[in-house]
């Protein structure tokens, strides 16, 4: 693979550009990282699935910041946003929206739910019933969401950013595929470390959480989802993510492998991180370092490889160790 300059490939993002989405790539993560200390990386794939424009599932044990990251990468941008507490007794409509009768006008007027917003923020996502999860599936894949025969569009740029514990705590269901497979990555925050949990104690008792606000503009977020969809990909890049997924397929312990969703995905993913990395080109690394958080979640296991302990991680490790990147 040949590394080559913006200027070879027409429509191609120019330097000047590349500048003025890391710039306002730079703003966003230091204004979620005022709040979400020691975990620049769990922040920057955040950043790298709105500039994707691709939903992002937040899962881990009660406690480490799932739902903070999830607001305060909400709040960052100046957009309308809405949270949805996931509960058993939840129904569908409470999501999407519901038609009451209005007496004076003798007609029944739609009342938009909260999943019409830029950015959907679903707390705890799996402790809802599988019914009333089935009511993100139309929209985070089309934009759009259909009630008794009437489809409405929701806002673009739309995002949805879910958090779930571990399907193995109580009171949890488990995500059906099909709405896994519509979560462009799936990562976890994980434990701080001993000298970043004391500076959280520090802070929180001297001033509590620092409150923070919007720092780019939705018309900037519109823009950088943009250029980030015209970064350049070298066709050796396209097939290494193509054998990155086929590999998955044909894994031993692997039931269901990744589908050409999943591809699509990963490239997307890819460009994005370029942008991020002030690059409008992607490159192996960028495709390698994500293709655990967007190809894990979407695999299903063999019987045997559940009954041996074995995690869909490894099994993507396992496949990019195997797969030879494109070299230059």
């Amino acid at each position: 693979m040949t590394s080559t300059s913006s200027d070879q490939h027409p429509g191609a993002v120019d330097a000047q550009a590349v500048q003025w989405f890391r710039d306002r790539a730079e703003a966003l993560q230091a204004n979620v990282e005022a709040v979400i200390t020691g975990k620049p990386e769990v922040v920057r794939l955040a950043l790298v699935a709105l500039f994707a424009e691709g939903h992002l599932l937040v899962e881990d044990v009660p406690g480490v910041g799932k739902t903070t990251l999830a607001r305060c990468l909400a709040t960052s941008i100046d957009a309308g946003w809405h949270r949805i507490q996931f509960t058993p007794d939840l129904l569908p409509s409470d999501i999407t929206g519901v038609s009451i009768w209005n007496q004076g006008s003798a007609v029944f007027e739609f009342r938009p739910g909260p999943v019409f917003a830029n950015v959907v923020v679903a707390d705890e996502i799996n402790r809802a019933s599988p019914k009333a999860q089935s009511a993100l599936l139309e929209v985070m894949e089309e934009r759009q969401v259909t009630t008794e025969g009437t489809t409405r569009p929701v806002p673009r740029p739309f995002l949805v950013l879910a958090t779930q514990n571990p399907i193995d705590l109580d009171g949890t269901y488990r995500l059906p595929e099909a709405q896994l497979d519509r979560f462009l990555m799936r990562i976890g925050v994980g434990y701080p470390s001993a000298e970043e949990e004391a500076g959280l104690l520090d802070q929180r008792s001297a001033t509590g959480l620092p409150e923070i606000g919007a720092v780019v503009a939705l018309d900037d977020v519109r823009r950088m989802i943009e250029l980030a969809a015209r970064a350049h990909v070298d066709p050796a890049i396209s097939r290494y993510v193509v054998d990155l997924a086929r590999g998955t397929r044909v894994a031993p312990d692997v039931r269901l492998g990744a589908s050409p969703r999943a591809s699509l995905a990963l490239l997307r993913a890819a460009q994005a991180h370029a942008l991020v990395d002030g690059r409008s080109y992607v490159v192996p690394h960028d495709v390698k370092v994500l293709a655990e958080p967007v190809l894990a979640h979407r695999l299903i296991l063999a019987p045997e490889a559940e009954v041996e302990g074995r995690r869909p991680a490894e099994v993507v490790a396992a496949v990019a160790a195997s797969v030879r990147a494109p070299t230059r």
